[in-house]
């Protein structure tokens, strides 16, 4: 026998014997394994149903990372901001048949940077863009005065101004300019067109004036003929009220000779 063995065997009967030793179990059984079970499942089925309701509502309302999102009514949509008192501030109103926006000021803003597009309140209404367009085939209408630096017509398309009952003032404090690059420039009313310039003067430049349907005045220097040739020769005589006739031309002006155009109304 080895000396290992001879320790264990002699450790061995020294120890007390226990007779009968009481076992303990360790664990949980009966009724509250039952009822933990229970919780554990009743937990899985809340979970599977959460879930399942999640997803249902993301379908519904069309939640997805992808696509806008979509709010449908069968009436209108309407949306409220309230300040910390609960007043109402603003209100967007999508109705079928307007949008309604009632705010002390509403924008319209690029996508790109800061640049406002559109802006209204009580005082002014400012288009910012680089261009108006209106598509109308009736053109825009202004109950008021219009203050614009530029107005051009589209290409190959006519520019006109129209005030069909009352009448168009153009004003400018440095002058007024209309120009036709590559077409003809008229004016037209049913009375009178004034041109009027009160410190300066109206220039006309151009190769050919024509000024159409102006009265013809009569004059006669002797007793007419057969071999008298047919007048050809006008000259261009003023009223002290400004209008214009024509006179026969002659070595001499025959103006007053035919100032009775002058009386005419």
């Amino acid at each position: 026998m080895t000396r290992e063995q001879y320790i264990l065997a002699t450790q061995q009967n020294s120890l007390p014997r226990i007779e009968n030793p009481q076992l303990y179990p360790v664990g949980i059984y009966g009724w509250r394994k039952r009822c933990l079970y229970f919780f554990v499942l009743l937990l899985l089925v809340t979970m599977i149903v959460n879930l399942a309701m999640t997803i249902w509502i993301l379908k519904v309302m069309n939640f997805t990372v992808d696509s806008p999102l979509v709010l449908q009514s069968d009436r209108n949509v309407t949306v409220n901001a309230r300040n910390h008192m609960g007043q109402l501030t603003g209100q967007l109103t999508v109705g079928a048949e307007a949008v309604e926006a009632q705010c002390k000021r509403f924008e319209v803003r690029a996508s790109e940077g800061e640049k406002v597009l559109f802006s209204a309140d009580e005082d002014e209404i400012i288009i910012g863009a680089d261009r108006l367009k209106v598509t109308g085939t009736e053109g825009a209408v202004f109950g008021h005065s219009v203050e614009t630096p530029h107005i051009r017509a589209e290409p190959s398309q006519d520019l006109k101004l129209e005030s069909p009952t009352r009448s168009l003032i153009m004003e400018a404090p440095r002058g007024v300019q209309v120009t036709a690059a590559a077409g003809d420039l008229k004016a037209t009313c049913r009375k009178e067109l004034h041109l009027q310039s009160t410190e300066g003067e109206i220039f006309l430049n151009a190769d050919i004036i024509r000024l159409g349907n102006l009265p013809m005045g009569s004059f006669s220097s002797s007793p007419s003929s057969s071999s008298t040739p047919r007048q050809t020769i006008y000259e261009l005589c003023v009223c002290p009220n400004g209008k214009l006739y024509l006179s026969p031309a002659e070595a001499g002006s025959t103006c007053q000779s035919t100032s009775n155009i002058c009386l005419w109304n």
